[in-house]
């Protein structure tokens, strides 16, 4: 089997994926999966597609991301890893697509206008 290389985004978290077979194995900038992503919660985002489609443990996963916090980067990783589940079998697109896994979340941060605090908010109106 060759490597599957594939890309997901999170707002403005960008993670390249390269998957291979091995013994499950997961490197995220050259550090092991639990002493990059400290908490259960991320650990679980990162897994959720392998357990899903039964594949965790039989590939070796090698990340690049940058960008973004720590939960952003995460669900990118997830999103890539979702799209190399489907590209090793076509199958597992229906155990994926209900979960919302291969939806690219579109959601971004608004920028902030001119002529105001931020993006929504305003400066203070004083009528007089």
């Amino acid at each position: 089997m060759e490597v599957i290389h594939k890309i997901g985004r999170r707002k403005t978290a960008v993670a390249r994926v390269y998957l291979s077979e091995g013994k499950g194995n997961i490197t995220i900038n050259k550090k092991d999966l639990k002493e990059y992503f400290t908490t259960g919660t991320l650990q679980y985002k990162v897994n959720q597609a392998l357990n899903l489609t039964g594949n965790d443990g039989s590939f070796d996963i090698s990340a690049n991301v940058y960008g973004g916090g720590i939960t952003g980067q995460a669900e990118a990783i997830r999103l890539a890893l979702s799209r190399a589940m489907v590209e090793l079998d076509a199958e597992n697109r229906s155990t994926l697509k209900p979960e919302g896994l291969l939806t690219r979340d579109p959601r971004m941060v608004e920028r902030k206008k001119f002529g105001q605090k931020k993006a929504r908010k305003k400066f203070q109106f004083s009528k007089r």
